[in-house]
C-alpha cells in the first residue's frame, strides 16, 4: 500500500516542478500559477467528502481503485492540454482523483495491530519521500531536454503499474466483518496468514452489523464534536504549511527573494539580463541545476525526523509530539527571513520540510485512530477535505504575497503553526496505547 503515496506524491510535486516552466510557456502572472495549485485542492476538497462517504458504505478497495483510474487517466491528459484554461481544468480533475488515495492509509490502519501502529504507519513517509525524489529528479533531467508534457507522461506509469497490480491488494478485513461480510474476511486473514508462514487463531469473528454508516452527524456527536473541530483545524493548518513550503521553495529559487542566496556574479548577471523581465507581472525564470538540488535536498529532509518521530509518537504520545514539532515549525518559518547563505537557506528549507512532513505523518496517524470503523473513512475524508481549503489557500502567499513581503508570508505561515500546536495540545482523545474501534 505505500506505493500509494508514492503515486500520491508524484502527483502533488509536479505542480511545483512544472509551475516555473507553465509561467514561461504562457506568461502566467502570480495568480495565475497559484490558481493551478488551488484548483486541484480544490477538486481534492470536494471529493474527499464523497469518496469518504462511499468507502464506509461500499469499501475501501473499490474507492481506493476508482480514485487511481480516475487520477491516471486525467493527468495522462493533462500532457495534452492546449491551453492554459484547459491545463488548470485537467489539473483539477486529477485533484478530485487523488483525495481517494487516503483509502491505502485507511487500509494499512485497518489491518495493523495497535503495538505495531505506531511504528509501521510514520514509515509511510518514506513512500511519499521517494515519489517526490522520483519527480523532481526526473523533472531536472526531463524538463530541459523533451518537455513538461513528457515529464507528466513519464510521471503517470507508475499509477498505471499499480492499477495492474491492484488484484493483490484486499479489502479491509475490518470492514468486511462490519459489514457482515465474515466469509471475505475470513479468507483474507487466512491469505495474510499463510504468506506469513503462521496459522489462523482459533475461534470465530463476531461483529455486529451496523446499517448506519458513514453519516456526517456522527462526526459531531457529544462524545466525538470537539475532537472532530480541532482536528479540523489542525489539519487545515498542517496542510497550509506543508504545501506553503513546498510552493516557497520552488518561488524563492525561482525568485531569488532570500539574501544572499546566490553568488554574486549571479546577480549581476540578472540585474544585468533580466531586470526588466523580473519586474514584469510574467515573471519568467527556469529553474536551473542548482535549483533542483537545492529542492531534492530539502525534500530529503521529510525523512529525517522519522526515527525520532516515531520514538515521539509512540513514548509521548500523538498530541504531545505533534504539539512540538508544530511549535518548532513555526519557529523555522521565521528563521527563513535570515539573510544567508545558498547552504543555510538550503538547511532551513530541509528542517522545515522534515517538521512539516512529521506533522502529516502524525495527524494522519491520529486521526485514522481516533475513530470507529463505521465512520474512519469519512473521517479521514471530511478531514483531507478541510486541510485542501489550506493547501487552496498556501499558493496565494507562497506565490503571490511572498514575493511582495517575504516577512509578512512567512509570519502567516508560523503564526497558523502556533494555532495548531495549541489544538494539538488540547485535543481531548489521546490514541495513544489504544485499540481501534469498531462501533461508536
Amino acid at each position: 500500500m505505500g506505493s500509494t503515496g508514492v503515486v500520491e506524491a508524484m502527483e502533488i510535486m509536479l505542480i511545483a516542478v512544472v509551475s516555473p516552466v507553465i509561467r514561461c510557456e504562457w506568461q502566467l502572472e502570480n495568480w495565475q500559477v497559484a490558481l493551478v495549485t488551488t484548483m486541484v485542492f480544490f477538486g481534492y476538497m470536494v471529493f474527499s467528502i464523497l469518496f469518504g462517504l462511499l468507502a464506509d458504505r461500499y469499501g475501501r478497495w473499490k474507492i481506493l481503485f476508482i480514485s487511481f483510474l480516475w487520477g491516471t487517466y486525467f493527468s495522462l491528459l493533462t500532457s495534452f492540454s492546449p491551453s492554459y484554461i484547459w491545463f488548470v481544468f485537467l489539473r483539477m480533475m486529477v485533484g478530485c482523483g487523488v483525495s481517494g488515495h487516503s483509502q491505502g492509509l485507511i487500509i494499512k490502519t485497518e489491518f495493523l495491530p495497535m503495538k505495531y501502529r505506531g511504528y509501521m504507519l510514520p514509515l509511510s513517509q518514506v513512500f511519499w519521500l521517494a515519489g517526490s525524489l522520483l519527480i523532481i529528479s526526473l523533472a531536472s533531467v526531463v524538463v530541459p531536454t523533451i518537455g513538461w508534457r513528457w515529464l507528466i507522461r513519464i510521471a503517470s506509469i507508475p499509477g498505471i503499474i499499480l492499477i495492474m497490480a491492484f488484484k493483490f491488494i484486499p479489502e479491509s478485513a475490518r470492514f468486511n466483518v462490519s459489514t457482515g461480510k465474515t466469509q471475505a474476511a475470513l479468507a483474507t486473514l487466512e491469505h495474510i496468514a499463510r504468506t506469513n508462514r503462521s496459522v489462523m487463531p482459533e475461534g470465530r469473528l463476531v461483529e455486529p452489523i451496523l446499517d448506519k454508516r458513514g453519516r456526517f452527524a456522527d462526526l459531531l456527536t457529544p462524545q466525538y464534536l470537539r475532537t472532530t473541530l480541532q482536528i479540523w483545524v489542525i489539519w487545515l493548518g498542517i496542510s497550509f504549511a506543508f504545501y506553503g513550503v513546498i510552493l516557497a521553495s520552488a518561488e524563492l529559487l525561482e525568485r531569488d527573494l532570500v539574501c544572499g542566496s546566490r553568488s554574486e556574479e549571479s546577480k549581476v548577471e540578472v540585474a544585468v539580463g533580466d531586470f526588466e523581465e523580473s519586474r514584469s507581472p510574467c515573471y519568467c525564470r527556469m529553474l536551473a541545476p542548482s535549483d533542483y538540488r537545492t529542492i531534492i535536498i530539502s525534500t530529503l529532509g521529510e525523512i529525517a525526523l522519522n526515527p525520532l518521530n516515531i520514538l515521539g509518537i509512540n513514548f509521548l504520545g500523538r498530541r504531545l509530539i505533534l504539539s512540538i514539532t508544530l511549535v518548532c515549525t513555526a519557529l523555522f518559518f521565521l528563521l527563513l527571513n535570515i539573510c544567508t547563505s545558498s547552504a543555510g537557506l538550503t538547511g532551513f528549507l530541509f528542517m522545515l520540510r522534515a517538521l512539516v512532513a512529521a506533522n502529516f505523518i502524525t495527524i494522519y496517524i491520529y486521526t485514522a485512530e481516533v475513530y470507529p470503523t463505521t465512520i474512519r473513512a469519512l473521517g479521514m475524508g471530511t478531514s483531507g477535505s478541510l486541510c485542501r481549503i489550506g493547501a487552496m489557500v498556501a499558493p496565494f502567499i507562497a506565490q503571490v504575497l511572498m514575493s511582495t513581503s517575504l516577512l509578512g508570508a512567512l509570519c502567516l505561515f508560523s503564526g497558523v503553526c502556533v494555532i495548531c500546536a495549541i489544538s494539538a495540545f488540547t485535543l481531548p482523545i489521546e490514541t495513544k496505547g489504544r485499540a481501534l474501534q469498531q462501533v461508536k
